[in-house]
């Protein structure tokens, strides 16, 4: 069955999602209820999602290796269209690139002080 929104296809099941974006299907909901990626209700009231999701999850996922919290990635996420183009994820990627390089900057001053010589807890 495949469930229409006035903005695109919600045909893909839980199942399909996590194939194409490597993960688990628990992983699929985990992201849907963190609000990474959105479904539809299907009569029967079994999810579909767009084909948007998977790559939205695999973006996620290199944005928690950057150290982002599943929050702070749908908040960038929340900015995105349903069906994002290549300019929309390239902001993505700006927004990933800086929050890396701080965070780098961030941990080098961090080795810097504990390399001081001062006592930890005084840091």
């Amino acid at each position: 069955m495949t469930v229409t929104q006035q903005t695109g296809t919600y045909t893909l099941t839980v199942g399909e999602v996590a194939a194409d974006a490597g993960v688990a299907p628990s992983a699929v909901r985990f992201y849907e209820q963190h609000g990474i990626i959105r479904a539809e209700r299907t009569a029967g009231d079994q999810r579909r999602f767009d084909e948007s999701a998977a790559c939205r999850i695999r973006v996620a996922k290199v944005a928690q290796r950057v150290g982002l919290t599943v929050r702070e990635i749908a908040e960038i996420f929340a900015d995105l269209p349903e069906d994002p183009g290549p300019r929309d994820w390239g902001g993505v990627a700006e927004q990933l690139i800086t929050e890396a390089e701080e965070r780098t900057a961030a941990l080098k001053a961090y080795l810097g002080e504990m390399r001081s010589g001062a006592k930890l807890c005084e840091l």
